[in-house]
């Protein structure tokens, strides 16, 4: 979303109260503007790396291994490309967003736009509307640039970046980080290319969740926002700590045969399966809905969301049972069919961390939706300068769930 913002106009003395503390509660301040640079700084490297860990693999004469690295690479950019040209096409067809009918996004044509990301540039298109506007917010003293609905606008923007990330960390960065702990497993020597590989898949996971909740949250007037600190941090180590012992599970899966990648498979199909019988209505064409489902079932893989913001307890429930399952039968089912790695001293710290991560994650996740998860929305705000209107259209309200 990122077209020039009006004057907002008088604002009615009985709202007063409530416009203030709702812009409190989501202003964008210097901070959120830098870290918005930290998060592109840390794509480009992460990128980067596995660009350049491709190049070492062929280097090498493992062309099947650099394949499958460059191809996570290039599916995570070509999915969020496909996702962020249908969403500026999208903001320039809705009358909320763009009232006056405006064919152009910041000056540029939507044949620019097209080019942009058929070049594969859709993201940092997105990631320079955001700087750009939010840079004349959060560095300038103009009063006029201070509204809540200028700073809703920017969280909005936030949002649908945070999405594209979340597509693209799961897309590439989780089956990356599988992929370079497998080879990992398979070889004795291990470059500093792949463990760098791994710890910036692994951050840009992390990043990707955490920023997401965040900037979700804070673009939904409605819906209360919860504070920094230990909720954030409870929040984060749930899903570090399952995401990871998930992966390492699979990594030891994949070691029994290459051919157990269709039991991935199958999970991914599962997956796809479920988001298909919920009907999701997330985007504005049937092709490009097939296509969220198939993605949705890909973070399915990895971790849970609740998919169409309905009430989910018992399908989590489901959700983590059979995570538990798997994480604890993986380790058991390959000392069955390979007894020598009874002795193996890796495959025994991996096993200790599967199982520690597993509790630990399910520990976090009660914490957190025990204790920490706010339950409660912020009534004060839906009715504030018809900010309720246009949060409860467009795709923000169909957004996956943290």
């Amino acid at each position: 979303m990122v077209w020039n913002y009006c004057n907002p106009g008088e604002k009615h003395p009985p709202f007063v109260a409530a416009q203030n503390r709702l812009l409190q509660n989501m202003e964008y301040t210097k901070l959120r503007w830098l870290l918005t640079i930290g998060g592109l700084l840390l794509y480009i490297v992460d990128i980067g790396t596995d660009v350049a860990l491709a190049l070492k693999y062929v280097l090498d004469g493992r062309y099947i291994l650099s394949a499958l690295t460059l191809g996570f690479v290039l599916v995570g950019m070509l999915v969020t490309q496909i996702f962020s040209y249908a969403w500026y096409k999208d903001d320039i067809n809705d009358v909320f967003i763009n009232p006056q009918g405006i064919s152009t996004i910041s000056g540029i044509s939507k044949s620019g736009i097209a080019v942009f990301h058929l070049c594969g540039a859709g993201i940092f298109t997105r990631y320079y509307h955001l700087l750009k506007n939010g840079f004349c917010v959060v560095w300038t003293d103009s009063k006029e640039e201070s509204t809540k609905e200028v700073h809703h606008r920017l969280f909005c923007q936030a949002t649908d970046l945070s999405m594209l990330k979340l597509f693209e960390a799961f897309l590439e960065s989780a089956p990356q980080l599988l992929l370079q702990i497998y080879i990992a497993l398979h070889q004795c020597d291990v470059s500093i290319m792949q463990y760098l590989s791994m710890v910036l898949s692994c951050f840009n996971i992390s990043w990707a969740l955490v920023d997401y909740r965040r900037c979700l949250r804070r673009s939904l007037p409605q819906v209360r926002e919860m504070p920094s600190g230990l909720p954030t941090a409870i929040y984060l180590l749930y899903k570090l700590c399952t995401i990871s012992s998930h992966v390492l599970s699979y990594s030891l899966l994949l070691m029994l045969s290459p051919y157990s990648v269709m039991a991935l498979a199958v999970l991914w199909l599962l997956g796809t399966t479920w988001s298909h019988l919920l009907q999701t209505n997330f985007c504005s064409s049937r092709s490009l809905e097939v296509l969220y489902r198939a993605v949705v079932g890909f973070i399915l893989m990895f971790t849970f969301f609740n998919v169409k913001g309905q009430s989910t307890r018992a399908s989590m429930i489901v959700y983590y049972f059979l995570y538990s399952v798997i994480n604890m039968t993986t380790p058991i089912l390959l000392v069955l069919l390979i007894p020598e790695m009874q002795t193996a001293m890796f495959f025994l710290a991996i096993t200790g961390v599967i199982f520690g991560g597993s509790l630990l994650g399910l520990v976090f996740l009660l914490l957190y939706y025990l204790y920490l998860h706010p339950r409660e929305k912020n009534r004060e705000a839906d009715e504030v300068d018809g900010l309720k209107k246009e949060a409860e259209t467009g795709r923000i309200r169909h957004f996956l769930q943290p």
